[in-house]
């Protein structure tokens, strides 16, 4: 199937991006709020250190657009473009360079004309360290001496006090790390900072509201039922999340009597959504055909009291790095991996082909099951309980 890209972010999300970085939100809190993966959010403020860019401003010389509008009706009127200028209170040459530039008096358009100016205004000013190798190479030995960039830049003033050329901010040391675009320092010395980050983080950044790997009100699979344990009586489940490329994920229920499969497409990872596909599937099932739900510790089932409420199904958690607690499911993703290989993107795939490809498996004869299939064995347990 071909691979969906997602639309780039626009420079409304961008911003958004910015100001949540600032305010010390996580990168999964960014990327849920911008419907987008952590992975991407991450490559995005990486690429900028954990410095938000500067805004770019138009320079109080340049021609904006209403005046570019102003030009183009006056072109197409036939006016003079002396005329045009006394008009803007520019020069004549300024308006008929603008008008050369941009198509001629046949073809000129202002929109056309500012998106062009405005990308040809592009000048990167090389930085400070880039612009004077002597200084650079003087940093970059301390550095590699493991001294703090305020080690340096207080040493610098105090060795070269009448020299500004080998002076430096520790601040703009820090941002030529982290922004290796700017080409000066090698981005090995980072391993020599105190703190082993590759960006800047906000002063108000913490992890105390994240509720990281925790789960409110987890119960234990200690405490589910002994009944449960000998796969005797039907309607007891196991569940995960099957990761795929670009944050892409399947969300697979196993039923542990029969090891009949449901599929469930999930268009983000998030608990909020999880939670909704799965209550939206499991209300669709016989009623008592589904009495508990077995998942990991994933923090994509952390609305948990939510489901069980919406559904009467109690869920139990594994504990930490157990995924054996939960054997029928982990086999069965193991045979998905035929339909799904790794790096394949899940969010291609619909509801139907997901049903397709469990109605495939649950039709193959199981060894586990004396070559009986997952779903005449479902079907004969619903067949006697009518």
């Amino acid at each position: 199937m071909p691979h969906v890209r997602r639309p780039r972010l626009s420079p409304q999300q961008k911003a958004e991006l910015w100001a949540r970085w600032k305010r010390g939100e996580s990168l999964s809190a960014i990327a849920r709020a911008l419907a987008r993966g952590p992975t991407t959010i991450f490559h995005r403020v990486a690429q900028q250190g954990g410095l938000p860019p500067r805004p770019r401003q138009r320079a109080a010389r340049a021609l904006c657009l209403p005046e570019r509008d102003e030009i183009a009706c006056a072109v197409a009127a036939g006016a003079s473009l002396r005329a045009i200028g006394r008009r803007l209170g520019r020069a004549a040459s300024t308006i008929s360079r603008e008008v050369r530039r941009h198509g001629g008096r046949t073809d000129y358009r202002a929109t056309r004309a500012d998106a062009r100016a405005w990308q040809a205004a592009r000048r990167p000013k090389p930085c400070c360290l880039a612009a004077r190798p002597a200084l650079r190479r003087v940093v970059a030995a301390k550095l590699a001496a493991d001294w703090s960039p305020e080690q340096i830049a207080g040493w610098l003033k105090v060795t070269y006090p009448d020299q500004p050329a080998m002076q430096v901010s520790h601040e703009t040391i820090y941002r030529t790390l982290f922004v290796q675009s700017r080409g000066a320092l090698k981005k090995a010395l980072l391993q020599h900072l105190r703190r082993r980050r590759t960006t800047r983080r906000s002063k108000y950044a913490t992890t105390k509201r994240q509720h990281r790997g925790q789960i409110v009100d987890a119960i234990s699979i200690r405490e589910r039922p002994a009944t449960t344990e000998d796969r005797a009586i039907p309607g007891h489940w196991e569940g995960d999340l099957v990761a795929g490329a670009a944050h892409s994920h399947v969300a697979s229920l196993v039923e542990r009597h029969s090891r009949y499969l449901l599929l469930i497409r999930v268009p983000h990872h998030d608990t909020a959504t999880v939670v909704r596909a799965l209550t939206r599937h499991v209300r669709t099932l016989p009623r008592g055909l589904m009495t508990s739900l077995t998942w990991d510790r994933g923090h994509e089932l952390a609305a948990h009291r939510r489901f069980t409420v919406a559904t009467d199904v109690r869920v139990y958690f594994c504990d930490p790095r157990s995924p054996w607690q939960r054997g029928s499911n982990e086999n069965t993703n193991g045979l998905l991996r035929q339909y799904f290989p790794k790096g394949t993107d899940l969010s291609t795939f619909s509801q139907r082909d997901l049903n397709r490809i469990a109605q495939k498996l649950n039709q193959r004869p199981r060894k586990t099951l004396g070559y009986q299939t997952p779903a005449d064995t479902l079907a004969a347990f619903v067949a006697s309980t009518d």
